[in-house]
This record gives structure tokens, sequence and C-alpha cells, in this order.
């Protein structure tokens, strides 16, 4: 498994090409997001990105990727902004479970006091 997996699927989701999600993604891949109910399969995934994500533009820089057969994770930071023109700044990070090539599962983590 390698980690161009991660890297390319940060470049569909800052180009904003929507059409592409499922060449990352398995077509019953959940999305864990703070703040989201569960996103399950391509065509909840399509509807976050397109309707529901805050996010108008920006990018995803990431620092460090580390693999372990069918688990991977990443952190790095993102920089854009909202739908209605505020900044954003935000570090996180993600945990992958990876089957047949694909994204199963994410999970994503941001640095913010919870609790």
């Amino acid at each position: 498994m390698s980690a161009d997996i991660i890297t390319r699927m940060f470049e569909v989701i800052d180009s904003r090409d929507w059409e592409r999600l499922g060449a990352h993604f398995a077509a019953d891949a959940i999305y864990h997001r703070p703040g989201y109910d569960p996103i399950r399969g391509l065509n909840e995934l399509d509807h976050f990105y397109r309707h529901v994500r805050i996010i108008a533009e920006g990018k995803h820089a990431i620092d460090h990727i580390v693999l372990s057969n069918d688990i991977a994770a990443c952190s790095g930071s993102f920089h854009g902004s909202t739908r209605d023109g505020r900044p954003l700044q935000e570090r996180f990070a993600d945990v992958y479970q990876l089957e047949r090539g694909l994204i199963r599962v994410r999970t994503t983590y941001f640095y913010r006091a919870a609790i």
C-alpha cells in the first residue's frame, strides 16, 4: 500500500474534482468527521463535499503519513476560506482503513479543545 492514495485524495478534494472521489474511496466508504453524522457511501460523500461542507476553497498541507498494512494515518494543516468568505486555518489528523487500494473508512480529528 502506498501513501499516494492519501496525497491523491487531498489533491482531488483541494481541486474540487468530486467526480474523482470514487477513484480514492470505496463505494461503501464511511467518513467520520466531528460535528456530522457518519457520511456513508459515495453518494453521501459527494453530497457532503458539494453542498454541506462549509469550505469554499483551500489547500491541505500534509506533514506526515504513516502506513501499516491496511491502516494509515496522516497529519497536516488546511488553509482556505468558508463559503461566506471567512478565512480558515486548521490543523488536523486523519486515520484510514484501506481496502483493495481504496479508503474504506476515514476518521478526521481537529486540533481544538473539546472536553
